[in-house]
């Protein structure tokens, strides 16, 4: 049986339709402001109707979600070889800055967007907002490799350890204009490695309990 050959036209886009809106939008916040930008110069931009943008996000928090989405697959995009026996801090840090890493390119238009979301009127993204949290900490310990069982306590300390050490790094992450988001980077690898100077002084479920002290 012999190949069909696809050509295809040059010049001819062919990132999903729903990735184009993504990245338009933030295009025009590079320039705007997030909060300027309209869906409808969006899909003008874009040379379709409003309709077919709506069909894919119903509103600009719902392309911010999408966003943030790219953060959750870095983390979870393949590992270097031997990632799996590094050790627990080493893995952490790696996905943590995977993270960031995502969004270093566009950082203030990520950070405006979180702003956004976290405005106190705004009921309807800020209180979403905690979920996707907790998600992106749950998707931060599976990317990670962590043990734990989600429910136990072990886990529970974790999660808490973590929200608060990814929250800080943020807020870091947020005003680094470093090269190669170098304080992040620093910050994350000395919270951690705080972590495991209190691993060997606790009992019994240690790892978890040392990842808690990260933060302390």
């Amino acid at each position: 049986m012999s190949m069909i050959s696809v050509h295809h036209e040059p010049g001819v886009d062919e990132t999903p339709f729903a990735e184009r809106v993504v990245e338009e939008a933030v295009r025009q916040a590079e320039v705007l402001g997030w909060e300027a930008v309209r869906l409808t110069e969006v899909a003008a931009r874009l040379e379709v109707p409003v309709s077919r943008v709506l069909a894919e996000y119903r509103d600009l928090d719902a392309v911010a979600n999408a966003w943030f989405q790219r953060g959750w697959l870095a983390m979870l995009a393949e590992k270097p070889e031997g990632f799996a026996r590094w050790p627990e801090r080493a893995r952490l840090e790696h996905c943590l800055l995977a993270w960031f890493g995502a969004f270093a390119g566009h950082r203030r238009v990520t950070v405006e967007m979180l702003r956004t979301k976290a405005h106190l009127p705004h009921l309807h993204t800020w209180v979403p907002m905690v979920f996707d949290l907790s998600r992106t900490i749950q998707w931060l310990r599976e990317a990670a490799g962590l043990e734990a069982r989600y429910g136990t306590r072990r886990a529970q300390l974790e999660e808490m350890a973590l929200t608060a050490l990814f929250m800080a790094a943020l807020a870091v992450w947020s005003r680094d204009h470093s090269d190669n988001q170098t304080r992040t980077r620093h910050f994350i690898e000395k919270r951690l490695s705080r972590g495991d100077g209190w691993m060997k002084w606790v009992p019994g479920g240690g790892r978890g309990r040392a990842t808690a002290a990260a933060t302390l």
